[in-house]
């Protein structure tokens, strides 16, 4: 079985106290590796270890900094194969999909802000004589990070890539059931030649390595990215203490199918936005809402294909979705079937573990007719594989239903209507919008936090400004100030 570690000061190292836990292969159940457990000791270990290599790295020019992300990008794709592998038998999400989709994305990121170190720009306002007024951004030091399990290794990039850019240090703590792949990523920061300390990784569980990460005094600001039930705990306790903190939370995005749209690309479109990686993903497009003259049609398509979505072992290459993360999500997930059914919403297809898999946590792809919005289906955040169709008369009511919501992180409509592409989006209150598309991310592309889903700004380069903190600089050369004195 193996062995995972955390990574301090450039070395793999165990708890200072030897504790332990199981991580399993949720395709199968099995146990796969023995992860150390982390307490507020080893926490504050790697905290003064980022806390001293923050010294050295904050001055290490911009374009020095690059050229390192730019190596590890490279390093990440020459190693995509095993990374894909590692994230495979740690989260059941496919082999292909790591392979091919995840691990490329990681080097884009690490790339895009590779080249960004060196382009952050602050005001100059105009100055006269005798004055000279600048701003600077400065990095906030040792960033505290805290990843989900849906994307591991893109989720620990998307953190790292833009923090470590600014000039800060990082210690993370992943999700407990998804360990294995930032541990590999440490390790490949230590052998592309970043300093030891730039980036340390703690395992452990959010009521002990967690909760000492957000305490610890020499964290300057937490990024987080988990539930809202977590992340609005956190965002009291950072407040308590001034601390910042970048919050990006749940959601619970609208899919509006308008009857001008092409139904079968509408329908591919919805699954993929609402069912890829079994729903297990914040952008999940759970409630889909349909105009009226095209429900019947709109609704046997999606069903029809929706039963055709292959569940099975992650590595085999026709498998559409592997396993639900664990046990307990797997009952989650399973208890809002029933809570859909007990509310009255038409169970169309799935909401029950496959015949032909007995090992493993998996869900059959879901889909309720009859949802409205005063079922718990329609307003809480699932986690899963599982949606909602709600029809709709006019335009009008599409986007009074789709922002009928406390999320605030994505949404998405399907039109042939240019006129109403524009006029949806604007009216859209999501930090995201996907006309005619599902999700699809891209480092240039900045994207808004809303309402629930969080605080901040993700991508781009505005997301520079989430690991900056702003300084004016006034500067007199005139020899004189006010005659307050005399």
């Amino acid at each position: 079985m193996e062995k995972i570690l955390h990574f301090i000061d450039g070395e793999e190292v165990a708890s200072i106290n030897g504790e332990t836990f199981l991580s399993e292969n949720p395709a199968t159940g099995e146990t796969i590796a023995e992860v150390a457990s982390g307490q507020a000791e080893d926490v504050d270990k790697a905290v003064q270890s980022a806390d001293k290599a923050f010294k050295e790295w904050s001055k290490v020019p911009p374009a020095e900094r690059g050229k390192l992300l730019y190596k590890l990008a490279d390093k990440l794709l020459e190693k995509r194969e095993e990374f894909a592998r590692a994230e495979s038998l740690d989260s059941g999400k496919t082999f292909q999909a790591n392979l091919h989709i995840d691990v490329p994305f990681c080097a884009d990121f690490f790339r895009y802000y590779a080249g960004a170190a060196d382009k952050l720009r602050t005001p100059v306002p105009n100055n006269e004589y005798g004055t000279h007024r600048y701003a600077v951004r400065e990095p906030y030091g040792v960033i505290g990070a805290i990843a989900p399990w849906n994307f591991p290794l893109v989720m620990a990039t998307l953190k790292l890539s833009a923090a470590l850019a600014c000039g800060n240090t990082v210690v993370m703590k992943m999700a407990e059931q998804t360990p294995a792949t930032v541990t590999m990523l440490a390790k490949l920061f230590i052998e592309v030649g970043f300093p030891r300390g730039v980036f340390n990784v703690v395992h452990g569980f959010g009521n002990t390595a967690g909760q000492a990460l957000v305490h610890h005094p020499k964290i300057k600001k937490i990024a987080f990215t988990g539930s809202s039930a977590v992340g609005k705990i956190l965002g009291e306790q950072t407040g308590r203490m001034t601390k910042p903190a970048l919050l990006e939370m749940g959601g619970k995005s609208a899919n509006i199918i308008f009857a001008d749209a092409d139904i079968d690309f509408a329908v591919n479109g919805a699954l993929q936005a609402s069912l890829g990686n079994n729903g297990q993903f914040c952008l999940a497009a759970s409630r889909i809402l349909v105009e009226e003259s095209i429900l019947p049609k709109f609704t046997e398509a999606l069903v029809e294909k929706a039963r055709k979505i292959k569940l099975g072992d992650p590595f085999d290459t026709t498998t559409n979705c592997g396993p639900i993360i664990s046990q307990k999500q797997f009952e989650r997930v399973s208890n809002y079937v029933e809570i859909g059914k007990n509310e009255s919403a038409k169970l169309l297809t799935g909401g029950k573990r496959p015949d032909h898999l007995d090992q493993g946590y998996y869900l059959e792809p879901t889909v309720f007719g009859e949802m409205n919005p005063n079922m718990r289906i329609w307003n809480e955040e699932i986690f899963g594989p599982v949606v909602g169709i709600t029809p709709f008369k006019t335009e009008a009511e599409a986007i009074e239903l789709a922002n009928q919501c406390e999320y605030g992180l994505g949404a998405y409509f399907w039109t042939k209507d240019l006129d109403r592409s524009y006029r949806v989006a604007n009216a859209m209150d999501s930090g995201l919008v996907f006309v005619n598309m599902p999700a699809y991310m891209t480092p240039i592309m900045p994207a808004g936090i809303r309402n629930l889903s969080g605080t901040g700004q993700n991508f781009g380069l505005e997301a520079l400004e989430n690991y900056t903190k702003l300084k004016g600089v006034y500067v007199n050369y005139s020899g004189k100030i006010f005659p307050w004195l005399t």
